[in-house]
């Protein structure tokens, strides 16, 4: 057990707490609701705060808990969901000024599957504007904790800010070309962006259905296995979903990976890439080998041209997504939307045919490569964690996106999983990221390979001073 505070624990410690006795639910959920009121107005991250229904839902918990029924690792545990996942008891804006006050009919099935498996929903977390790379000009956007003069990602930012300050104990994020990623490299967190299809979107805003995907972000693998388990599996109301079983995840935590075939591509994973960040993977492949798996050399298929294809086959998704409220009420809208919406209209379908097959070649190729390998190791961006300074330009300038998507992209298009999870600290005392990318529904070989990294290291342990 850690020495950490209540609320920077992980999920199954603070589950085990709960289901022990040693602190209640609702004890917890307080605790939590009050480090929000105390440090949540200088770090931003809820739009929305669910107070008295969570401390409902925690008695409940309790009570359930006192009755001899146990949900699993996240009875009475306190999480967050990103603003775009639909509720009925909460408005859901999709950090939008036009949803503003929007009532869902029914819940997302990610949050039907998450209060079902006993988690305690403290609130809806603040987010870009219809999750694409600028937060509305009328809507504060979230600090990062490590140090808010720092990016903190895009677009699940509140997602990777509150478990990041100890304000939930995991969140739900969203990722069209890196909204789980860089939020988790940002914040110090991990995070899965699961197998297009292995987690439903029913009752989720889209930003690009093609490549929208929803997954967890908390501060172990061992957490995102937790709330992956309960979210994944087929929904009869997402066509999109897989008709496939769900493993076990939890049989991967201390599985380790001896024996394991993880691919490295040199030229990809270090080619321009800063040395802070090279350096920490370099490392981190030799952890790996000193646990006693097999690192192998693949080639990446080329990936250039897709990544530079994403805004445009992104903006023609996000314009039919948009299509009952653009141009029709355009003033509403923020810069950054607005200008992605219009490069969709204006795509012409030569153009999105060719990014299409671009698509198919690179996600076909790719998966290719999992015959020899069980998974693939990258950085998670090429530079540390910039400043907001650096980025004033994200989402308006084409080539400022391009060059930071280079590692996410990719696995956005082709659908494949991924586990981001920190594996040091810039000389800024920033953290540093990497990714395991698996072959489609191998989230189990992610998970297994994540969770041995984080076995014999710490840096998933350490948190920022949030102060208050």
């Amino acid at each position: 057990m850690t020495s950490h505070p209540l609320h920077f624990k992980s999920i199954v410690e603070v589950g085990q707490m709960i289901r022990r006795g040693e602190v209640t639910s609702v004890g917890v959920t307080r605790h939590m609701l009050d480090l929000i009121a105390s440090v949540d107005g200088r770090f931003k991250s809820y739009i929305h705060l669910c107070g008295e229904r969570a401390l409902e839902q925690a008695e409940a918990a309790d009570a359930a808990l006192a009755a001899g029924l146990y949900r699993g690792q996240l009875h009475g545990v306190p999480i967050a969901i990103k603003d775009l996942c639909y509720t009925t008891y909460a408005p859901t804006r999709a950090g939008t000024t036009i949803y503003r006050g929007f009532m869902a009919p029914h819940n997302a099935t990610v949050v039907d599957r998450l209060e079902t498996a006993g988690a305690v929903i403290l609130g809806k977390l603040s987010m870009t504007e219809g999750a694409y790379t600028g937060h509305h000009p009328t809507i504060p956007a979230p600090k990062n904790p490590w140090n808010e003069s720092y990016w903190v990602g895009t677009s699940s930012s509140g997602s990777g800010v509150a478990p990041s300050a100890g304000l939930c104990f995991a969140s739900l994020g969203s990722d069209t070309g890196g909204s789980i990623r860089y939020p988790c490299a940002t914040c110090g967190l991990t995070g899965i962006k699961p197998t297009f299809g292995r987690v439903s979107r029913h009752g989720v805003f889209a930003l690009a259905e093609s490549l929208d995907h929803v997954g967890p972000m908390a501060r172990s693998v061992a957490d995102c296995a937790v709330i992956l388990q309960a979210m994944a599996g087929w929904d009869a109301h997402d066509p999109t979903s897989l008709d496939v079983p769900v493993p076990d995840y939890a049989t991967e935590i201390g599985k380790g990976v001896r024996d394991m075939r993880i691919g490295i591509d040199r030229e990809y994973a270090f080619r321009g890439v800063d040395r802070e960040v090279a350096t920490a993977l370099e490392q981190a492949v030799e952890v790996f080998e000193t646990l006693g798996a097999r690192i192998i050399e693949v080639t990446l298929p080329d990936y250039d041209a897709l990544v530079d294809a994403w805004i445009m086959m992104c903006a023609i998704e996000t314009a039919v997504a948009h299509q009952d409220t653009y141009p029709a009420r355009k003033e509403e809208y923020g810069p950054d939307l607005a200008q992605l919406i219009e490069e969709g209209l204006s795509t012409t379908g030569t153009e999105a045919a060719r990014g299409h097959h671009l698509r198919i070649n690179f996600s076909m190729a790719f998966e290719a490569l999992f015959g020899g390998i069980d998974c693939m190791l990258c950085p998670t961006m090429p530079s540390p964690t910039p400043s907001l300074a650096d980025m004033k330009d994200y989402g308006a300038d084409p080539a400022v996106l391009n060059a930071i998507m280079r590692y996410t992209a990719p696995y956005d298009f082709s659908g494949s999983p991924t586990v981001t999870l920190p594996n040091g600290f810039d000389n800024a005392g920033m953290p540093l990221s990497m990714q395991i990318v698996g072959p489609k529904l191998g989230e189990a070989a992610i998970i297994r390979a994540g969770d041995a990294f984080q076995s014999v290291t710490d840096w998933h342990t350490r948190h920022p001073d949030i102060g208050g």
